[in-house]
C-alpha cells in the first residue's frame, strides 16, 4: 500500500513539471560538493518589442550530454526563451546563440543584444556608472524567434561531470561535438525538430557555428539548419594571424585602420570630410590593386615604388610615413592601438577601436590592456549574475565564469595528417570549405553576416576575402548576405547599430523560415 501511495505522488509531480519532471523539487539531501545536473527552473515573463507585448517563459538550467561513446559527459548550462502567445511551436523558428573565445560564455550576446532584457548603456555601448541596472530590450529578436543562450563546457556554469576530464571538450572539434550535441538533446528533449533552426555564433562562435552546419547535418544527426547568422566572423585564421612571410592579414586589417582612424579624426582633411563608407570603399580598392602587389615584390620594389605606397599608407591610417617605413610597410594591429593616439597618450580598443584608453607607459609597444573590453566588463558581469540568481531564479554555489579555463585548446582533428601535425602553429585552422559544403548539400541554408567598421579582433575585410575564395557559384552566394554596423566586434551594445542589427537579423530569421 505504502509503495503504491509514492507511486502516486511521483506520478502527480511528474505530470505537474512544465517539462515532464519535478525539476524545481530539491533532493532531501545533498552533499555540498555535488555538481547539479539536469535542474530546470522556468518562470513567465512579457516584455514590449516592436510596440506590441510579447509573453514568453523563460527556462534555466542544465541538460546532461553525451560524450561519443553515448555516455554522460558534462552538464550544459543554458538560458531559453519560447514566446508563449504561439499556437503551434512546430513552425516557430528556434535560434541557438553562443559567443566565442573559445572559453568566452554567452552573456554578451544574452544581455548586450538579444535577450528579452539588457544591460543598460549609453548611447554609444559604454558602461554608466555603478551602480549597474537592466532594462527590458525592446530589440530583442524574441518576437520572432525562440532563443536558447549556450554556454560551452567550462564556461557559465556548465562543467564536466565529477570524474570527467575537461580536455574532451577543450578543443576545436571537441567543441562542436559537445555544442552539437547539446543542441540535438534540447531539440529533441522541448520537441522542436520541425521548427526552423537557426544558429547564431559571435566571434569564435562564427567558427564553431560553421562546424556545426556539416556536424549537425552529418549522417549521424541529419539535422538541416535553416540558417546562420555570424557576428563578427572568423571562418579562416589566417586572415588575422600575422606570421612571417604571411602579408596576408595587412591587407585585411588595412580598411579597419581606415575606419578607426576616420572615427578619431586622424585622417587628411580630403578624406576625413567624406562619408565612411566611401572612403573605406577607396581603401578597398588601394588594397587589392596596389598594397597587396607591393608587399608581394618585396624588396624588388624600386624606392620610388615604396614611397608611393608609404605615403598613401599613411594617409589612409593616421600613422607618420616614418613609421611605416621603418615598419616595412607592414603595420601589425597590435601596434596599431598603441601607435594611432600615442601623441595624445591614448590608445584604441581592439574588440571596438571607438573607445581608448590609457597606459603608463606612452612609449611603449603594446597597449596594456583593452578598453574596450574594460568599458563593459564589469556591467555585464555584474548584471548577469544578479539577473539569473534573483529575476530566474535560478542560483548554483559555483562561479558563473564569464570567461572560462579552456586551455590548452587544440585544433587538431582526430583524423589529421601527421605531417600537419608535425607543422604545430604554422597550419592555420578554417572552418570555410566545411560551411562551403554544407551550403552545397543544403540548398535551403542561408547565410547572414554582419561586421563591425570598428572591429579589430575579426577585421570586416577579412570576412569578405574569406568569402571571396570559398568556391561559392552565384547560385550560393545569392544566399549569403552581409550587413555593415558602424560600431565594433559586439556591434549590438551601440544603439544605433544595434536597431539596424535587429530590423537585418529579423527580416534575414523571416526569410530563411519562409516567412516573407
Amino acid at each position: 500500500m505504502f509503495k503504491r501511495i509514492i507511486g502516486i505522488v511521483f506520478l502527480c509531480l511528474l505530470i505537474a513539471s512544465p517539462y515532464g519532471f519535478a525539476a524545481e523539487t530539491p533532493p532531501i539531501k545533498k552533499e555540498a560538493s555535488e555538481i547539479e545536473t539536469g535542474k530546470l527552473v522556468t518562470s513567465r515573463h512579457s516584455v514590449r518589442i516592436g510596440g506590441a507585448d510579447v509573453p514568453y517563459t523563460a527556462t534555466v538550467g542544465e541538460l546532461i550530454i553525451n560524450k561519443a561513446d553515448e555516455k554522460p559527459g558534462a552538464a550544459m548550462y543554458f538560458t531559453a526563451y519560447t514566446r508563449t502567445d504561439v499556437k503551434d511551436t512546430s513552425s516557430r523558428p528556434v535560434t541557438f546563440c553562443f559567443n566565442g573565445g573559445p572559453g568566452s560564455s554567452s552573456v554578451w550576446l544574452h544581455m548586450g543584444g538579444l535577450g528579452p532584457r539588457r544591460i543598460k548603456m549609453n548611447e554609444n555601448g559604454s558602461s554608466v556608472p555603478p551602480p549597474f541596472a537592466l532594462e527590458d530590450n525592446e530589440y530583442s529578436l524574441l518576437d520572432v524567434t525562440d532563443l536558447v543562450f549556450i554556454d560551452p563546457v567550462a564556461t557559465g556554469w556548465s562543467r564536466p561531470l565529477p570524474g570527467e576530464n575537461k580536455t574532451q571538450f577543450t578543443g576545436m572539434n571537441q567543441d562542436i561535438a559537445s555544442v552539437g550535441e547539446f543542441i540535438r538533446t534540447f531539440i529533441s528533449r522541448f520537441e522542436r525538430w520541425p521548427s526552423p533552426k537557426f544558429l547564431l555564433g559571435e566571434s569564435y562562435g562564427t567558427f564553431r557555428s560553421a562546424g556545426l552546419s556539416g556536424f549537425l547535418q552529418g549522417r549521424q544527426h541529419g539535422m538541416y539548419l535553416n540558417g546562420i547568422v555570424l557576428v563578427s566572423s572568423v571562418l579562416d585564421f589566417q586572415t588575422i594571424r600575422s606570421a612571417s612571410h604571411h602579408n596576408l592579414p595587412y591587407v585585411l586589417f588595412l580598411p579597419h585602420f581606415t575606419a578607426t582612424a576616420w572615427y578619431h579624426k586622424q585622417l587628411p582633411d580630403a578624406l576625413q570630410s567624406r562619408p565612411l563608407a566611401d572612403v573605406v570603399d577607396e581603401v578597398r580598392q588601394f588594397a587589392v590593386d596596389e598594397y597587396l602587389p607591393a608587399l608581394f615584390r618585396g624588396n624588388r620594389l624600386t624606392d620610388a615604388e615604396k614611397d608611393g605606397i608609404v605615403r598613401k599608407l599613411a594617409a589612409y591610417t593616421g600613422l607618420s610615413e616614418n613609421y611605416i617605413r621603418m615598419a616595412n610597410l607592414r603595420v601589425e594591429h597590435a601596434r596599431f592601438v598603441k601607435e594611432l593616439l600615442r601623441m595624445e597618450r591614448h590608445t584604441v580598443g581592439r574588440l571596438d577601436s571607438r573607445f581608448k584608453g590609457s597606459d603608463s607607459d606612452a612609449a611603449g609597444e603594446r597597449n596594456e590592456y583593452d578598453p574596450s573590453s574594460a568599458v563593459i566588463q564589469g556591467a555585464f558581469s555584474t548584471m548577469l549574475n544578479q539577473y539569473l540568481r534573483t529575476e530566474l531564479n535560478y542560483n548554483k554555489p559555483v562561479p558563473y565564469n564569464i570567461y572560462g579555463n579552456v586551455y590548452p585548446w587544440s585544433y587538431e582533428t582526430p583524423s589529421a595528417d601527421p605531417r600537419s601535425r608535425a607543422l604545430g602553429s604554422s597550419m592555420m585552422p578554417s572552418m570555410a570549405e566545411t560551411l562551403r559544403r554544407a551550403m552545397t548539400e543544403n540548398p535551403f541554408l542561408q547565410v547572414f553576416i554582419a561586421n563591425g567598421y570598428y572591429d579589430g579582433a575579426t577585421p570586416f575585410f577579412g570576412t569578405e576575402y574569406t568569402f571571396s575564395q570559398m568556391g561559392l557559384n552565384k547560385e550560393l552566394m545569392d544566399r549569403v548576405e552581409m550587413g555593415y554596423y558602424e560600431a565594433g566586434h559586439m556591434m549590438y551594445i551601440n544603439k544605433p547599430s544595434l536597431i539596424k542589427f535587429k530590423e537585418d537579423v529579423a527580416a534575414f530569421i523571416q526569410k530563411a523560415a519562409g516567412r516573407k
